[in-house]
């Protein structure tokens, strides 16, 4: 780093990594104190790996970094955490059965005598969940109680504990609420009053725009734009990540829409869903829209039996027939498939292969008497490798090392292999980017021409506008209204989420005791 930066906290020059082949290359980047440095591109570009070379997860293949005019090669991520350089990662580094106080001072517990001063960590804690806006939760709960937006918050405060230079943040609105994005940004500001700089990696280019000052974009691997943010408008940027031109409407193609293929008859299970009923029909795309924690993941896993109902049914099939449905595998035997929203958690076996991981739903067609063909397992995910344009060296490379858009391709490759009549996508293009995205919404398209029924939960509202024949709304766990595509408009379908809570909040108030002195 020369004399000439003096506000250049940190430099890459010429980095390049190399897995099975090159992921990264000839990188040349600065961070400036007090500056938030947007970082995009599509999935795959390198993102992430560029981000674990900075943080110590990551060793560059050829290259260097210079900190504070220091050669900068860190050997571990504690290493880069002791000089300062953190990182929030979107897979989140916390023990659910410590608490939160725990969690956040894991490495520097107080202690006296040999103990754990619990008044020292709690008020040491009080201090850092205040940083983020978390003064209403008990420092003492266990961190697995907390929904993941709340954690996800819990571990950038603890990346905020002590001396902090550089701080990555990896898609950190991801899985928070408006209320806590805000908080989020509050902080940002406060960090760089503090001379911090920040690297912010996001698909959300609305974010981007509000608050970086200079954005770098990735494109297979290569940097192909750091320049002043307030230059590029979000087309601009899409047309740099992506290499071409996206459109803001979609053609999904000739499709006929035909007889109910699914119906959700009273479905109910206390404090989550009321009575919610609707058909799906074949070759239709039906979203469901709400705020978070309206119901809709709920909804998803009682149609697919991963919760018990307490009341009501499903009808599959032309015509419709009741369905005894009371576990995931009763769901698949009926033909309904689930992509979940947590493809890392619930999704994927992300220390196994590619091929690993869509045989899974496929076992009877790769093996044969409790022994699995190696050489059959290997064509199916080929198969789907090149019908879903799965970005890879092959079928052998581990889940763990694809972008988040490729990891999503692998799930949904293995449900079209059961060749399913109706599927159920729960968030299907979250932390995906937007070229990935509109990979996902043609795949979309070319199910609804088979014929297949999709349900598709979305927290993009603009994302359901542009792929849906019809929304449901869920408010308060019920389904308030259904509108027809032409027969929206946002601010309906906004009215319509809310719409449960004000009732709920109009019956509470009109059942409170009241002050009658």
């Amino acid at each position: 780093m020369s004399a000439a930066a003096p506000n250049v906290v940190l430099s890459v020059s010429g980095i390049g990594k190399t897995y099975a082949q090159p992921v990264l290359s000839g990188i040349d980047l600065s961070l400036v104190r007090g500056e938030v440095l947007a970082l995009t591109g599509e999935n795959g570009a390198g993102k992430s790996t560029l981000s674990k070379i900075i943080g110590g997860l990551e060793t560059a293949t050829v290259g260097e970094m210079h900190y504070q005019g220091q050669a900068y090669r860190p050997v571990s991520r504690a290493a880069a955490e002791a000089l300062g350089v953190r990182m929030v990662m979107q897979e989140l580094n916390l023990l659910p059965t410590l608490s939160v106080a725990e969690n956040l001072f894991l490495d520097n517990l107080p202690s006296r005598a040999g103990w754990i001063d619990r008044k020292r960590l709690r008020e040491a804690a009080v201090h850092a969940m205040a940083q983020v806006g978390l003064e209403a939760i008990d420092p003492d709960t266990l961190v697995g109680e907390l929904g993941i937006g709340h954690q996800q918050m819990v571990e950038i405060a603890r990346n905020l504990i002590g001396d902090c230079h550089v701080l990555i943040l990896d898609e950190p609105t991801a899985m928070l609420t408006s209320r806590e994005v805000e908080m989020l940004f509050e902080q940002i500001a406060r960090l760089q009053a503090r001379g911090v700089a920040i690297v912010y990696i996001s698909h959300r280019l609305e974010e981007l725009a509000r608050v970086a000052q200079r954005i770098a974009v990735l494109r297979d691997g290569q940097m192909v734009c750091v320049d002043d943010m307030r230059r590029y408008d979000s087309e601009q940027l899409v047309n740099l990540m992506v290499g071409r031109e996206l459109g803001e409407h979609i053609d999904l193609g000739a499709r006929h829409i035909g007889d109910p293929v699914l119906a959700v008859k009273n479905l109910s299970r206390a404090g989550r869903v009321h009575d919610v009923s609707f058909e799906v029909r074949k070759g239709e795309i039906f979203g469901i829209s709400g705020l978070i924690g309206a119901g809709r993941t709920e909804l998803l896993r009682l149609i697919f039996g991963a919760d018990a109902a307490d009341s009501g049914h499903v009808e599959v099939g032309v015509p419709l027939r009741k369905a005894a449905i009371r576990s995931p595998a009763d769901a698949v035997a009926h033909g309904i498939a689930l992509i979940t929203e947590d493809r890392k958690g619930e999704g994927l076996l992300l220390s196994q292969s590619i091929s690993a991981n869509i045989a899974l739903g496929n076992m009877p067609a790769i093996s044969a008497a409790g022994v699995v063909h190696g050489g059959a397992e290997r064509q199916l995910a080929q198969r789907q490798i090149q019908a879903m344009h799965i970005r890879s060296s092959s079928p052998d490379q581990l889940v763990s090392q694809l972008s988040g858009g490729n990891q999503q391709k692998v799930v949904i490759g293995r449900w079209l292999e059961r060749d399913c009549s109706v599927l159920l996508f729960d968030e299907p293009t979250r932390g995906i980017d937007v070229g990935a995205k509109f990979d996902i919404y043609a795949l979309l398209g070319e199910l609804t021409r088979q014929g297949k029924a999709l349900v598709v939960v979305s927290s993009d509202l603009r994302e359901l506008m542009l792929i849906c024949d019809r929304i449901g709304v869920l408010s308060a766990g019920r389904l308030i209204d259904t509108f027809e595509r032409d027969h929206w408009t946002q601010d309906q379908l906004l009215a319509a989420a809310f719409a449960g809570y004000q009732k709920r909040d109009a019956l509470v108030s009109d059942t409170a005791p009241r002050n009658l002195a």
